[in-house]
């Protein structure tokens, strides 16, 4: 399949260091984004549709989260950034019911941590829809793409 990624690069500099917990949720996410993904450069003004496999770099430079899309064999075929507006409230969410999911596993019952975990899902499920929006006309993801790279998006806000 030539729509997905086939390599992700998150470009680190200036990023906080992040607790086990959050390094965890990065490598988890970035090998189920490898294992499984669909991501495609839709035909723009000016540039035609680009195959992949692609190279994806994650960043954030100027205060704007930063896909930078590369064919496997490293050529540049775009680069878009986008406003980390649309990502702060969702994103603060998404740490707060984690915080209390990781507590939640160390002391409380099951049933109270697959609740905590319905939660969490449905604030990631929220993150992945606001990043398709994002995405609309820049690349085509599907839900499961985007959630993996919410996660990764997350990371990047931890610093």
């Amino acid at each position: 399949m030539t729509n997905r990624i086939c390599a992700i690069d998150i470009d680190e500099k200036g990023l906080a260091r992040v607790t086990p917990n959050i390094e965890q949720e990065r490598n988890v996410a970035i090998f189920d984004l490898l294992e499984d993904n669909s991501f495609a450069l839709p035909q723009r003004e000016g540039r035609p549709a680009a195959p992949g496999p692609y190279r994806l770099g994650l960043a954030i430079r100027e205060g704007r989260l930063v896909f930078d899309v590369a064919s496997e064999a490293s050529e540049k075929l775009g680069e878009f950034h986008l406003s980390l507006g649309p990502f702060r409230q969702v994103v603060k969410d998404y740490f707060q019911i984690c915080e209390s999911y990781f507590e939640a596993v160390k002391r409380l019952p099951p049933s109270q941590i697959e609740a905590i975990d319905m939660a969490r899902r449905g604030i990631h499920n929220e993150g992945a829809r606001v990043l398709q929006e994002r995405l609309e006309g820049k690349a085509a993801v599907d839900i499961d793409t985007a959630r993996r790279l919410f996660t990764l998006i997350c990371v990047l806000h931890w610093g």
